[in-house]
């Protein structure tokens, strides 16, 4: 399954976006361009863009306070994580939350 075709999975720039908006808790698409630029800097169009596409699919609220939108978002990056977790356990290792465990102590002891 490629990654991205679980509508709950953003893409990476997406994450990037939730990541910014995550850290400033909301904010308007030059707040969050500004919060990016940090990481990667991106054309206002470009994070507009984003924050529309995480908009339709329900992981960020957006309202209109004067003449810009306010964004927030409405997914928790802890919900995120275990839904990724959740999709590697299904794609790579069967379903098996056991079989993930097993593999990560054998990748454990080959390091040490």
């Amino acid at each position: 399954m490629k990654r991205g075709t679980n509508p709950a999975l953003p893409p990476p720039l997406e994450l990037e976006c939730l990541q910014a908006l995550w850290e400033i808790g909301n904010g308007s698409v030059r707040d969050i361009q500004e919060a990016l630029s940090r990481r990667r800097p991106l054309a206002y169009t470009t994070v507009m863009t984003l924050l529309a596409r995480l908009a339709r699919r329900g992981s960020v609220d957006r309202r209109k306070v004067g003449r810009c939108f306010l964004y927030t978002p409405t997914v928790s990056a802890e919900t995120l994580r275990e839904l990724a977790l959740r999709e590697v356990i299904r794609c790579h290792f069967g379903g098996s939350e056991p079989a993930l465990i097993s593999y990560l102590s054998s990748r454990e002891r080959n390091v040490t």
